[in-house]
């Protein structure tokens, strides 16, 4: 899963995170970490997160640091211009940032990771979703897990 975690970040530019993840990804992975505060399977994907740009989109943040700018102003244009600068594309994370993306259409890529454990709680993906967003499967990856990771495009 890690592994293929470091390869959708690769694929990115940059990382767009809305505050709460910003802070919780910061508080798992930004260096130094202390001796045995995490696997050693976790450290390819804690460097390449590391050394990833981020885009941090909050109202009540001051400031940012670890390869991280601050995404002010209205969101969709601010995402849109950060849009036509990426190259390869941005990589979104989080519960409440996507939701507000897809209501504005500006989500090009869904990848899905079905876990086999069920929590019983925890928030909802795109809870409050005000339309129906039909998905087009394009690709499926089983771990050894049992975990499926699904990417899906917007039907157009």
């Amino acid at each position: 899963m890690h592994r293929h975690a470091v390869e959708n970040l690769e694929r990115a530019d940059a990382l767009l995170f809305g505050r709460v993840t910003y802070e919780m990804m910061e508080a798992a992975f930004r260096p130094p970490a202390r001796t045995g505060a995490r696997p050693d399977w976790t450290e390819p994907f804690a460097r390449t997160i590391d050394a990833a740009k981020k885009y941090v989109v909050s109202s009540t943040l001051d400031r940012v640091d670890w390869n991280a700018e601050l995404v002010r102003g209205e969101l969709g244009k601010a995402v849109q211009q950060l849009k036509r600068e990426s190259g390869k594309g941005l990589f979104v994370g989080g519960v409440k940032l996507p939701l507000a993306l897809a209501e504005l259409g500006l989500i090009d890529e869904y990848e899905f990771v079905v876990h086999p454990r069920l929590v019983g709680h925890g928030p909802t993906l795109f809870a409050g979703l005000s339309k129906l967003i039909d998905l087009k499967l394009v690709s499926r990856l089983e771990f050894a897990s049992g975990a499926v990771a699904m990417r899906y495009e917007p039907r157009r």
